[in-house]
């Protein structure tokens, strides 16, 4: 700040400077690197004029924190955890060569050994900052092509030696010394209400897995750095960028002061410490592993910032009578979320504007205004239901998992499918859904918790906020191919995933809290529907669909179930293939029904054992389940 009598030829001088500065790096750099260059290094600088007086301030406009002033760096201030600190350091090395655009990390992992240069071109490319010739790429990861939840140590929870863990970290820096390592940079959040800001460091050698990540989330073009730099930062500012170190070449080797017995895999790892926005994976080459990684920090990050964490999918329906209404349906890979996400219902909707679609897979809700705000553009889809020659295929931006062969003109194309392993997968671009939004700022109507429990009907109705919570606390589903489990797991067999959300690193009590307030506070209703089996029966994608459209457009006639206070039951919707009314004189459904009620009761009483009570829920939460258990029992 200057005093007035001096301001006027310092305050011009410096302008001029200024201007003058901007324009050499203009002309000597592309445009792309030029605002890059800025927003790296908090060099926007600006004039605030107040009363007499002028401020000239440099700075970080951004929604979590980058640059530090000496005064904020030290012990025990936010960003300098001793894990943190660790993963942190080597982005710095004169080892690391930064990947600015996605059109230098296509043309790195277009050369990388092994890659696969398909003739499907990338349709417009030119929209993602690729060159108009750009192709789809593909690459395979050997023996692994799904999640490994088995090796995820979350640092704070009762039972993990961070200790020990931090020491595997420094020793897993410390050998990629001599490797090159690549840092890039990418936005986790669309809209600028929440926009962060992440990093990837990544050994050479692993360009795909840095183009499919910059290709997931957000790159740096010109049009999201001038909405991050007018973005509302996260936590008052408070929230430091996330930091990802990873090395999918890492093998655990005898080294000094080092003991793997922290590990809960031999030979893998992603260790996070979620509160300080870090993490490392070691060993792990497959995508899912560094796209859910980054969600799992920025789903904690909103967590604690009063958003909902919601692994699913979000729509938004125009009705005729100019209503709209907000969806939003939770489950696990293969449960059904994308399809019904992405549904068109035949067009029905058009002429009164649409569907609008956020995601289907990684959003969040503001539990105070209800608006939600999707955390990717693009979509890591399966490959199984879009042969060769789909028209969904035309969407593609690579692929991986999948084998390819050549056409009768001599072109390279994808085989898909799943005949090579399970699991395929492919990154498809934000134009597949011609009506993607980024962000719904209509309130979310209703909630649905898809199951796959054989003694749940087609769609069930919950009352009392209590026990929506706790239902999706105690989700029930079944593993799909997209997650690697250990030898003799059961895939038939139900497990209880909170919320359909394996990726929580924080206490169970804060999702249940969320997702209470939307529907005692905010008046969000609350659904079950069974996307697998009903006793035997196959609920059909129609029956869904169908479900879906009658609750939306208010045609929905739910009636009392049995003697369930708190449970209503729906007997009929449009496209209905056949008969699901649940026969409560049947004892062995019954006893099956008791039997799925008295499962949910014990997955809570464990939560407030196992772990030390970490995931403990409140006493409402057992009695609501408890509730139903009696009340079955009375049949």
């Amino acid at each position: 700040m200057w005093q007035k009598n001096n301001i006027f030829d310092t305050r011009y001088s410096f302008l001029v400077c200024f201007i003058y500065n901007c324009m050499v790096l203009y002309a000597r750099l592309r445009i792309d690197k030029f605002f890059t260059y800025l927003q790296e290094y908090g060099r926007f600088t600006y004039f605030l004029k107040k009363k007499d007086y002028c401020f000239i301030k440099g700075g970080n406009f951004m929604s979590t924190k980058a640059n530090y002033k000496i005064s904020e760096i030290g012990a025990g201030k936010v960003g300098f955890s001793k894990t943190r600190a660790i993963i942190e350091a080597p982005f710095y090395g004169n080892n690391v060569v930064k990947i600015n655009t996605l059109r230098e990390a296509y043309e790195l992992a277009k050369n990388s050994p092994g890659t696969v240069v398909t003739d499907m071109p990338i349709k417009d490319a030119d929209t993602f900052g690729l060159d108009k010739d750009a192709k789809v790429l593909l690459f395979n990861d050997g023996a692994v092509t799904g999640r490994y939840a088995a090796a995820r140590r979350i640092k704070g929870e009762p039972g993990v030696d961070e200790a020990k863990l931090d020491k595997v970290v420094m020793d897993a820096v410390y050998e990629t010394r001599w490797k090159t390592m690549y840092h890039a940079e990418c936005f986790v959040g669309l809209d600028p209400e929440f926009m962060v800001k992440a990093h990837l460091l990544i050994p050479e050698g692993e360009e795909n897995l840095l183009y499919n990540w910059m290709l997931n989330f957000q790159y740096m073009s010109d049009e999201y750095v001038k909405m991050y730099k007018n973005s509302k930062p996260v936590g008052d500012g408070k929230e430091p960028d996330i930091y990802i170190f990873s090395d999918p070449q890492w093998v655990p080797h005898e080294a000094p002061d080092v003991d793997y017995s922290c590990l809960s895999d031999p030979l893998t790892l992603c260790y996070f410490d979620t509160n300080q926005n870090c993490a490392a994976i070691l060993g792990m080459r497959y995508f899912g592993e560094h796209k859910k990684g980054t969600l799992t920090m920025a789903w904690a990050l909103a967590n604690r910032n009063g958003y909902a964490a919601c692994h699913g999918g979000q729509k938004e329906y125009s009705l005729k009578d100019g209503s709209k209404f907000v969806a939003s349906v939770y489950g696990l890979s293969g449960s059904g979320k994308s399809t019904l996400t992405h549904a068109k219902h035949g067009g029905k909707y058009d002429e009164f504007g649409g569907i609008k679609v956020l995601h289907d897979d990684a959003f969040i809700i503001n539990s105070d205004t209800c608006a939600s705000i999707a955390l990717e553009p693009t979509y890591f889809d399966k490959t199984n239901d879009y042969p060769t020659g789909c028209p969904d295929n035309e969407y593609l931006l690579t692929v991986q998992n999948c084998s390819c062969t050549m056409d009768e003109d001599g072109k390279i194309q994808l085989v898909t499918e799943d005949i090579r392993n399970g699991n395929g997968r492919a990154i498809k671009s934000k134009l597949w859904s011609p009506n993607r939004v980024d962000k719904i700022d209509a309130p979310v109507n209703a909630i649905f918790w898809i199951m796959k429990d054989p003694t749940i009907p087609p769609v069930l109705k919950l009352k009392g906020a209590a026990l929506a919570s706790v239902m999706g606390a105690t989700l029930a589903t079944k593993t799909s191919s997209a997650e690697r489990v250990k030898a003799g797991t059961d895939l038939n067999a139900l497990r209880i995933v909170p919320y359909a959300n394996p990726f929580r690193t924080y206490p169970l009590v804060n999702d249940y809290e969320k997702f209470k307030k939307l529907v005692e506070e905010k008046n969000v209703a609350c659904y079950i529907v069974n996307t697998g089996d009903f006793m035997g029966h196959k609920c059909e994608k129609e029956d869904t669909l169908g479900i879906l459209e009658t609750i939306v457009e208010g045609k929905a006639k739910f009636e009392k179930w049995g003697p369930f206070d708190d449970i209503e039951i729906m007997n009929d919707w449009s496209g209905k293939t056949g008969d699901f009314t649940p026969d409560l004189s049947d004892k062995s459904y019954v006893d099956a029904l008791k039997a799925a009620m008295q499962n949910r009761v014990d997955a809570v009483e464990g939560f407030a054992k196992n772990k030390e009570g970490y995931d403990k829920l409140p006493d409402e939460a057992l009695q609501a389940l408890q509730k139903l258990v009696d009340e079955a029992s009375s049949l």
